[in-house]
């Protein structure tokens, strides 16, 4: 008997139930807590919220909400008093945002759509009772990998007591314990929720590791053991699941990552997953106790502890100890003791083969010019000299091609290079080492940010060559980083000339004629807008699938997308399962960063639940490559017409002089530098003049999410499809939507970005003598956008489709109201000439506490 689908309506009357009304319950409990000195700030808040709603409807402009609800409602008018009530509205609602994540963690297994939520269970099921698909779904797994990289948190950064509060919160809330609930809430208020000082590169990896240890060592485990187990895999040293990390590993544009920072960070990952080890080795050790087992629970023990808890622990690689010992106590308990326990063991079988000795593979990341800048200095050197053309820097790529000479020499003195060159070679030594120590998952991928040219790869391959690497032990991925339009447009033409380059083509041929390609997004979005970004990534993948088949190359593609829409976020399974034959997409790999870690991993259910949406996007798109996600010629010229026209749209956008302008003045984009939740700056060339060239993509659709405008994620949109209108071209346009994935979820993702903008807001600003018109723009090409996108659709509201994500959206935005609403009112106070220094300089800290908060509840865009 089929299952009986839940109807919508009770879908949203369960998320009203289990969300809505649990926090507005919880809510009530917590506002009565007197945490701080300003008395009844809590019982204050709700009308502060009420004012909020009301000023708004009615468009009183920020400035004139703030003043009246102090002159007429509380009656305050001391400046003073009134610093800090606010002060004391921006902390509760800041622990309103934690409230309201914990409850929605709570009901996630009676919210989420179930259907879609189990559907890995579902392919399971249809398989064990089709002996054909089970057989696909075998071979479709043995060459399938998900790999989820960690970055660094830089969107959002709750510290580890928050983390461990919320986790607590959650379970509190499941079990209805009101007294639990009370204590939590009471914790939460009296906890610090940010640092003075800005977390170092290595603070960022302590702060992401907490999700490894206590959400990844034990879902990505289960996951997999599911899956092995229900498929009967022999897989070898194949995993289905890996862990990459960025912190400590990623030096592009970050200054104060060193090689120094690598190693420490790598020794912290292996000392916490040793820890992880050693708790489970306690579980299993207070079971485990009969006759034949001693010895290697004592072997276990012994190196488990040194590596967990003392420094001569990390030497060697142990993780084929470690399996020795478990499989000989796992013989021993089936042939001995009626096979009491094994599954405490074959648990922690499955770990040490996920993890080995690594926990997470550290990447490491550079930009094309310090490599660039690296190797010119290198060919200065004594011992290459004579090896490569002294004016190899200066040659064409044609022959730079043939003119790297991927010989063996050992560089040992560049005491004299340039700090980052030095880091560079430094960095590639350590490589080595840490595959030595921590088995070659460690670190083994190397990825050039901005590449743009064959010569980048093979220079890099170069550099290893001279470091103490020999070309048969160069087990490394060198992984190309394609992220601007035009990067995107000739990344085809840079991997075929490697393909057909023969050291590489021996390069390729010892890692099985694999290779691993990254497509960036957040830098596309900034380059040309949302819609010719989208269309670049599909056109790269196109291309780059086409010449590596060509080639017999095994191609595996690493998307670089962050939370938002605007920087590659939404409903990310939707866009792997939205793939047709012509895009390779056996292996998944994405960076996982911002509010969709929290949001996607941060309880047991959301990750398990998010892996196995992506692992069944993947082999479902293997079994099955809908002819109708595979884009036909005219539907790949429909979709590159509305591109172009929405890239004009913005490049004119962001040609106007006032473009970069009204985000360093309207928005907190300035402020973006002083807060404590990222040690890289907002922008590369920290010292030199504001470009947008140098922007970094989180600071750009940060400031434009803060403003409620979420520009980069919808701008040019409706303007594209107001020209295939006026062309004649709508009904090919719908059926493009209604018949292909990819496309379809490009515009549902433009969509969500557009439910959390409120041009309402900024409204006054349409008076502004300087920003008038340019922000009258901005809105026309949001009502445009909106209009022809529910038409396309065929929906009356924004988000009509995805009424529990929208319903989300709504609760997460009526709590950050009020700190929008602070921030533009502290803006408006800043750009005030009367305004004092003193005032000023606490208005500035108004913007910048307010920042924290809209962050840190937009978790639900990723």
């Amino acid at each position: 008997m089929s299952k009986i689908k839940t109807p919508l309506r009770s879908k949203e009357t369960v998320f009203k139930n289990e969300v809505t009304t649990k926090f507005e319950l919880y809510n009530s409990l917590f506002l009565t807590l007197p945490f701080y000195s300003v008395k009844n700030t809590g019982l204050a808040l709700p009308y502060f919220f009420k004012y909020c709603e009301e000023g708004t409807e009615k468009s009183l402009r920020p400035d004139e909400i703030i003043e009246s609800f102090f002159s007429k409602q509380v009656e305050v008018t001391d400046q003073k008093e009134i610093f800090d009530l606010l002060f004391r509205f921006i902390q509760y609602i800041e622990r309103q945002v934690v409230l309201f994540d914990a409850v929605e963690d709570a009901a996630f297994s009676k919210i989420s759509d179930l259907d879609e939520a189990t559907s890995l269970n579902s392919l399971m099921n249809k398989a064990l009772e089709d002996e054909s698909l089970y057989k696909n779904t075998q071979e479709a797994l043995a060459e399938f990998k998900l790999r989820l990289v960690l970055t660094a948190h830089p969107t959002q950064f709750y510290p580890g007591p928050i983390l461990g509060i919320m986790t607590d919160l959650t379970d509190a809330i499941k079990d209805n314990d009101v007294n639990a609930i009370n204590l939590l809430l009471k914790q939460l208020g009296k906890t610090p929720f940010f640092k003075k000082e800005k977390p170092t590169p290595f603070d960022e990896a302590v702060s992401l590791t907490w999700y490894l240890e206590n959400i990844f060592y034990q879902t990505a485990s289960n996951v997999h053991k599911n899956l092995e187990d229900v498929f009967n895999l022999d897989l070898g040293n194949h995993t289905l699941i890996e862990l990459g990390f960025w912190p400590g590993g990623d030096r592009d544009g970050n200054p104060y990552v060193t090689t120094e920072i690598t190693e420490k960070v790598s020794s912290f990952l292996r000392q916490a997953l040793f820890r992880c080890y050693f708790r489970d080795f306690k579980n299993l050790k207070r079971r485990v106790t009969f006759n034949g087992v001693e010895k290697y629970m004592d072997v276990l023990e012994k190196v488990i502890y040194e590596n967990a808890f003392e420094s001569n622990g990390n030497g060697k690689n142990v993780k084929e100890e470690l399996l020795d010992n478990l499989r000989n106590i796992r013989r021993v308990l089936n042939d001995y003791h009626d096979g009491l326990f094994t599954s405490l063991v074959d648990d922690f079988i499955w770990k040490v083969k996920l993890f080995g000795c690594h926990f997470a593979s550290l990447d490491v990341r550079q930009d094309s010019r310090v490599l660039r800048k690296l190797f010119s200095e290198c060919i200065q050197t004594a011992p290459v000299k004579g090896t490569i053309p002294a004016n190899y820097m200066d040659l064409s790529e044609e022959e730079k091609i043939k003119a790297v000479p991927l010989n063996q020499l050992d560089l040992t003195e560049y005491s004299n290079f340039a700090e980052l060159s030095k880091d560079a070679l430094d960095v590639i030594r350590l490589i080595k080492n840490m595959q030595n120590k921590s088995g070659k998952r460690a670190c083994h991928r190397f990825i050039i940010s901005n590449c743009q040219k064959a010569s980048d790869i093979l220079q890099l391959m170069q550099l290893f060559l001279w470091s103490g690497w020999t070309l048969d032990e160069l087990d490394m991925d060198f992984v190309p980083l394609f992220e601007t339009i035009d990067d995107l447009k000739y990344a085809h033409e840079v991997m075929e000339i490697l393909y057909t380059h023969p050291v590489y083509q021996k390069h390729l041929e010892r890692r099985k004629a694999r290779q691993v390609i990254m497509l960036g997004f957040s830098d596309s979005t900034k380059d040309g807008g949302y819609l010719m970004a989208n269309w670049s990534l599909y056109y790269a993948k196109y291309t780059l699938t086409e010449i590596s088949r060509k080639h017999n190359i095994d191609l595996a593609f690493f998307d670089g997308r962050g939370g938002p829409p605007a920087r590659g976020g939404g409903k990310t399974h939707k866009f792997y399962a939205s793939f047709g034959k012509d895009v390779a997409n056996k292996q998944i790999q994405v960076t996982v960063q911002g509010q969709t870690i929290s949001s996607q991993y941060g309880t047991f259910e959301s990750s398990r639940n998010n892996m196995e949406q992506l692992i069944n996007a993947g082999i479902s798109s293997a079994l099955n490559k809908k002819d109708a996600d595979t884009m036909a010629q005219s539907e790949r010229d429909l979709f590159n017409s509305l591109a172009d026209t929405s890239y004009d749209t913005f490049m004119s956008l962001r040609s106007n002089s006032l473009f970069l302008k009204f985000l360093e003045v309207q928005s907190p984009l300035k402020m973006l530098s002083q807060i404590n939740i990222s040690s890289r700056p907002v922008k590369r060339n920290s010292d030199a003049e504001l470009k947008l060239e140098d922007l970094r993509a989180i600071s750009f659709v940060t400031s434009w999410s803060q403003l409620k405008q979420n520009i980069p994620g919808f701008y040019g949109v409706g303007t594209a499809l107001a020209k295939i209108k006026a062309e004649g071209k709508w009904d090919e346009a719908k059926e493009l939507y209604a018949g292909n994935g990819f496309f379809r979820a490009v515009m549902d993702n433009c969509m969500m970005s557009m439910t959390k903008a409120d041009f309402r807001l900024t409204a006054y600003l349409e008076s502004d003598e300087t920003f008038g018109a340019f922000w009258k723009g901005l809105k026309d090409e949001f009502v445009l956008t909106e209009k022809l996108l529910l038409e396309l659709s065929g929906t009356e509201v924004l988000m009509q489709k995805y009424p529990l994500d929208r319903q989300s959206i709504r609760v997460r935005e009526k709590i950050t109201l009020p700190l929008v609403i602070i921030q533009r009112y502290a803006i408006i106070r800043c750009l005030d000439k009367n305004t004092s220094e003193a005032d000023r300089e606490i208005y500035n800290k108004l913007i910048l506490r307010t920042l924290y908060g809209i962050v840190n509840a937009a978790r639900n865009s990723a």
